[in-house]
């Protein structure tokens, strides 16, 4: 098998010197074929770029790491005769790619694609890792086995997928399949913690990123393995309340009984905001949810079903949301606890009435939410229910004036987004990752989780379309995070097939 290096010098040649007449743009079946043979054959050289970029650190905290994986990035696709930019800001250079048109020039101007993923990984306990360690990629599987699995910290979020695309370049520039639309890719540098930078880089640079569509490379397929066009993400904001007791931890025997224990009182107000199905009890948390059409609602009936796989799985014996399926739930804002801190347990475990509780809460947003709404629903809530609700640490006056006290903060929110299934430019988005595939793929009005492209629609005004390519069960954000080898060769045809998908007039 040729290494990769060898590869690169016959793609740039292509680029650089008269080659064969590019083939008319459509991946038929005879050129899916001719892919997936060309990715066989360089299976080994893909796993060898893509093992050198997981060997990077790139916690997003660590900016020296950071950089690296930046420049990383600019060699990668300057050897694929890219044009790259590196943006500079404060969380680190977002990348900046640009990969123009092939082919004839035509009347109507080739449509510009902006690919979107992050470079960056969340924090690593190397301890918890089983496999190896986090920045040590290891396969597990013979290299020709698609069940195989690279096991490293980013191998599915997200350094997999922009491997993917920049195979997906190599294979069509040697086998002479033109790239008919013009790509840009703009590389993120601090996704995992909330992409405080993104907004500025898109306003400083709306010219240079401007675009007909975002393809957004984030996330899993559908668990059935299934390819998957995804049409929005949920928003997000996160709360925390701190609810008070005692001025410091007191002795249980002594106290118990008298001193009021804040633990109990946020477990009272936890419980009271949602019921024993999950449906969320506090008044208008519903209220801003945009009804989805009558054609996402049909493309939420032919979803395949996975609850049962799901719940044997997870060891669940009694899902919540009163029978509604997972992906109906989905379209729905949520409530989740995410974490609870009092006292000490375990080992650690003492005769104590703590002196504060705290609830870590992160609210799934849909789209027409706005995100400091909810937040202002939950004080909202806590005040109905006797407490006194505070922003900022309480002083003594205020703990000794009122027995409820609960400080509620609230972390960055981001809008949900979503884009329409019926558009010109979204059936052209299906059709090309159905030609990818051979067979149809798994539509989805909204992903679980949440990404940046309320950002690009507000600041860039694009229609954005989620195509992942990893597997559901990778271990994302935790330890011992993967990817299924077949994932990614599937990947490299996905987005192929989206460098060559037929020129489409946006809809004004």
């Amino acid at each position: 098998m040729r290494r990769f290096a060898l590869v690169v010098v016959s793609c740039l040649a292509i680029s650089l010197y008269p080659g064969p007449s590019p083939r008319a743009a459509a991946l038929e079946p005879d050129q899916r074929q001719e892919l997936t043979q060309w990715v066989a054959t360089h299976g080994d050289d893909i796993l060898e770029e893509l093992t050198a970029f997981l060997r990077l650190p790139n916690v997003s905290a660590d900016r020296e790491n950071i950089a690296a994986n930046a420049r990383a990035l600019q060699a990668m696709w300057e050897r694929r005769g890219a044009q790259v930019r590196l943006l500079p800001g404060d969380g680190g250079p977002y990348v900046f790619v640009h990969l123009p048109a092939q082919g004839p020039a035509t009347a109507a101007p080739p449509l510009t694609v902006l690919f979107y993923a992050h470079y960056d990984g969340q924090p690593v306990d190397p301890a918890r890792w089983r496999v190896t360690p986090p920045f040590q990629p290891k396969l597990v599987g013979a290299p020709d086995d698609p069940e195989s699995r690279i096991y490293a910290r980013s191998a599915s979020d997200d350094k997999s997928p922009i491997i993917a695309m920049a195979a997906a370049v190599d294979a069509l520039a040697a086998l002479g399949l033109t790239r008919n639309v013009d790509a840009k890719f703009i590389f993120d540098p601090e996704e995992e913690v909330g992409s405080p930078h993104l907004e500025a880089t898109l306003a400083g640079h709306a010219g240079l990123l401007a675009a007909d569509l975002l393809i957004f490379a984030d996330g899993p397929v559908y668990p059935t393995g299934a390819p998957t066009v995804v049409f929005g993400t949920r928003g997000i904001i996160t709360v925390e309340i701190t609810v008070y007791g005692p001025a410091e931890p007191v002795h249980s025997g002594h106290y118990g009984n008298w001193a009021p224990n804040p633990a109990e009182k946020l477990a009272r107000l936890l419980s009271s905001m949602k019921d024993a199905q999950g449906h969320v009890l506090v008044d208008g948390f519903y209220d801003q949810v945009r009804p989805l059409s009558a054609g996402e609602k049909r493309a939420l009936a032919r979803v395949p079903p996975v609850e049962d796989e799901l719940r044997r799985r997870l060891l669940i014996a009694r899902p919540d949301g009163g029978g509604r399926s997972l992906q109906e739930l989905i379209n729905l804002p949520s409530l989740n606890v995410r974490g609870l801190n009092s006292g000490w347990v375990g080992a650690e475990a003492r005769t104590i009435v703590p002196a504060t509780a705290t609830a870590a809460i992160d609210l799934r947003l849909v789209r027409d939410i706005v995100p400091e709404d909810q937040v202002d629903l939950i004080r909202a809530h806590a005040r109905r229910l006797g407490f006194f609700v505070v922003m900022d640490e309480p002083d003594a006056a205020t703990r000794r004036r009122h027995p409820l006290v609960a400080r509620i903060t609230q972390g960055a929110g981001t809008r949900a987004a979503r884009t329409p299934m019926d558009t010109p430019l979204s059936q052209a988005i299906i059709k090309a990752v159905r030609r990818a595939a051979g067979f149809e793929p798994v539509l989805l009005p909204t992903l679980g989780g949440t990404g940046p492209l309320s950002r690009f629609e507000d600041l860039l005004g694009l229609p954005t379309y989620g195509v992942p390519m990893v597997n559901s069960d990778n271990n994302q954000h935790a330890p011992d995070e993967n990817l299924r080898l077949g994932n990614l060769w599937d990947g490299i045809l996905l987005y192929a097939s989206l460098l060559r998908f037929p020129a489409v007039t946006p809809a004004p």
